[in-house]
């Protein structure tokens, strides 16, 4: 059997020992080719090995982390495949959580401003970091998504993460907080009812790196500024100067 995925290429100058010398240069490239089972086997063995990889700068667990974040992508993204227009249902199942971008970074709620920060929390500050209750949808009638259809809503508030533009203008769509007085509006999502701008598809590789992508408009991204105290806002798929991976903890379901 053959599988697609992307494929791992490491150049680097190894000691007797296996372990690679980071300050010789490393060079890494992905391409998407078919591959069989045991060619599949040897990449994740790779990946294992580059755990034993150590630097002066980074940690073992920091450097894997890194390489997994920003180098190794899902290998296969479905795109919504519906009989008829699309309807989105809630689920009952809510999961609340905090939030942390790919920096380590807390979401945090701005005070005197509808906007989320991304903030670093050092020692008594972590209770800053905000509650999210993120709730699931399901679509009848699709065979496949993208992701996850979920909303995304701070802890005990109406206010709800939505992708919008502003009305009338050809700007590019940004995040914001939106207090959503009827929450029942909220429990069946229809294709271009308006209400779509709450929806995000959730991706997860790695077991814990997400992605939240909107479904309003397709190709942008939850995001945060790699500077510190920034406003949490949309960026495209091909922006590199920002980071779009979140990883979710104290993870509970109420």
């Amino acid at each position: 059997k053959e599988f697609h995925t992307y494929s791992l290429i490491v150049d680097c100058v190894c000691f007797q020992s296996g372990r690679c010398d980071l300050h010789k240069g490393l060079r890494i490239e992905i391409s998407e080719q078919p591959h069989t089972m045991r060619q599949v086997t040897n990449i994740i063995i790779a990946l294992q090995k580059f755990k034993q990889v150590r630097s002066t700068e980074f940690t073992d667990h920091e450097l894997f982390n890194i390489i997994i974040e920003n180098i190794v992508e899902e290998s296969m993204g479905l795109k919504v495949n519906c009989e008829f227009s699309r309807t989105y249902n809630k689920q009952d199942r809510v999961i609340q959580c905090t939030v942390c971008d790919g920096l380590k970074k807390s979401l945090v709620q701005s005070q005197g401003t509808p906007n989320l920060l991304a903030v670093t929390l050092r020692g008594g500050n972590s209770n800053r970091s905000v509650g999210i209750n993120l709730s699931t949808y399901t679509t009848p009638g699709c065979k496949a998504t993208n992701g996850q259809p979920i909303c995304l809503k701070i802890a005990q508030s109406n206010l709800y993460l939505a992708c919008t533009k502003e009305s009338g203008t050809s700007s590019q769509p940004h995040l914001i907080l939106e207090d959503v007085k009827d929450e029942e509006t909220l429990k069946t999502i229809e294709e271009n009812d308006g209400m779509e701008r709450f929806l995000f598809f959730r991706k997860v590789t790695g077991g814990s790196i997400n992605t939240f992508e909107s479904v309003k408009y397709p190709h942008w991204f939850i995001s945060t500024s790699k500077n510190e105290s920034m406003p949490v806002d949309m960026c495209v798929e091909e922006d590199t100067s920002r980071q779009k991976i979140f990883t979710l903890q104290d993870q509970k379901v109420i």
